[in-house]
């Protein structure tokens, strides 16, 4: 039986999830695994750690033969790539936590691991301590995940809890989640949903084999939410949440998407609070399966950097089953979804476009309907995100063509026409 590899690693970043890591090493010796060198950015600052493990030349450690292991966990997407690609190519295995960069490279890093013929590990790329890609990657297969249903920013569900549950207006909830560190300084890649797709692109990948880069998918933030729509949601018993949903059509196609969304009280998303990830997998025979854990900070984050670097003693790879050994799914572009739009002002809101319109207030000062419209009124266009407008999905948004076209036939029949 071949023994456990011995690891040594070269760590980029000693911020928060880099030193977060340190530590858990050196409370877990039974792992095998040491840092041999860091490199870090500015080398002024005062860190907790021996000074001489600390290097600003990347090459000491990409370089360094003894090195087998190059851990990743820096926030600027175009040095993790060059450090990514030198380390797989010097033969290398890799382990990242940085979803901008994964998500923009993707293609890239997939024709790298085949050329090289080393492991890239990305746990802690999407939702930090819950084992998503792993699940996905081994659990799941392709024809049985009929859909996945996940809020992947806690930053974004803090600010959703605070508004809802103290009443906070956004600004106020902002700022609160800034103060306790789950939001940013520059919090526009969370708010805005840049982050919640960039990890939707990097799981559609080990869920369908779907490769796409977060351009190509339809989303948004939480930016334009309101604190009426907070009270619209509490009136009719449901909360709002930033939700990732990817669901396979009757064609094969996968629609998928990041938006806000109402969700049903007994919705086990419902239950996820504060700065919490939440994960929700449909399958054939599974039916509904809820995974749940921190999705932010330290030790939840670097202990899914810890995970891939215990998979990696046991020469583990992920094999993208979904990608190379089945047909990959395509993401699809002809789906109708039933929406939530409230505005103060009716001449920004194409009525023209809606299928139908199930529900309108117009008597209020700020107004809002609910009706459904084709997904390409959204992909094509930035109404809805414009002029203090603010769309959420109802709590099964999703309609298929073929489902449409019944409905449309039904409501025909019913009213004599057919």
């Amino acid at each position: 039986m071949e023994a456990h590899k011995q690891l040594t690693i070269g760590l980029f970043g000693f911020g928060t999830v880099g030193e977060g890591l340190y530590k858990i090493l050196q409370q877990t010796p039974s792992l095998k695994a040491s840092i041999r060198k860091v490199c870090i950015k500015h080398p002024g600052k005062k860190r907790e750690a021996p000074a001489e493990l600390f290097t600003t030349d990347r090459d000491v450690l990409l370089n360094d033969e003894n090195i087998n292991v190059i851990v990743e966990v820096i926030d600027d997407a175009n040095a993790a790539f060059e450090i990514v690609s030198k380390a797989l190519k010097n033969g290398k295995a890799v382990v990242s936590a940085s979803k901008k960069m994964i998500a923009e490279h993707l293609p890239e890093i997939l024709k790298l691991q085949q050329e090289t013929d080393q492991p890239f590990l990305c746990e802690a790329a999407a939702c930090a301590s819950i084992p998503v890609i792993r699940n996905l990657e081994e659990y799941y297969d392709n024809d049985l995940l009929h859909s996945i249903r996940a809020i992947v920013n806690g930053s974004t569900n803090f600010i959703l809890t605070k508004m809802f549950e103290d009443k906070l207006d956004f600004q106020s909830a902002l700022l609160l989640a800034q103060q306790l560190g789950f939001a940013e300084s520059n919090p526009k890649l969370d708010v805005e949903g840049y982050d919640a797709v960039n990890k939707w692109s990097i799981l559609l990948n080990h869920a369908y084999g779907i490769v796409e880069h977060p351009d190509h998918i339809l989303f948004s933030g939480i930016q334009n939410i309101q604190l009426s729509d907070a009270l619209v949601a509490r009136e009719k018993h449901l909360d709002i949440k930033l939700v990732a949903q990817a669901k396979k059509l009757n064609n094969g196609e996968v629609a998928a998407y990041v938006l806000p969304q109402f969700v049903k009280h007994d919705d086990p998303l419902s239950f996820v609070k504060n700065e919490y990830n939440g994960v929700v997998i449909e399958s054939g025979f599974a039916d509904k399966q809820f995974f749940y854990g921190k999705g932010a900070g330290s030790f939840p984050t670097a202990s899914a950097v810890l995970s891939d670097i215990a998979a990696l003693r046991y020469h583990y790879r992920y094999e993208y089953k979904k990608l190379y050994h089945h047909r990959p799914h395509v993401l699809a572009n002809d789906y109708y979804l039933k929406v939530y739009v409230s505005f103060d002002d009716w001449k920004f809101i194409p009525r023209d476009k809606f299928e139908w319109i199930e529900e309108w207030h117009a008597e209020a000062e700020r107004k809002y309907l609910i009706g459904v419209l084709h997904c390409r009124h959204l992909t094509g266009s930035s109404w809805w995100k414009e002029n203090n407008s603010s769309l959420i999905l109802t709590p099964d948004p999703l309609i298929d063509n073929l489902d449409i076209i019944k409905l449309k036939k039904r409501s025909l029949e019913l009213a004599g026409v057919v």
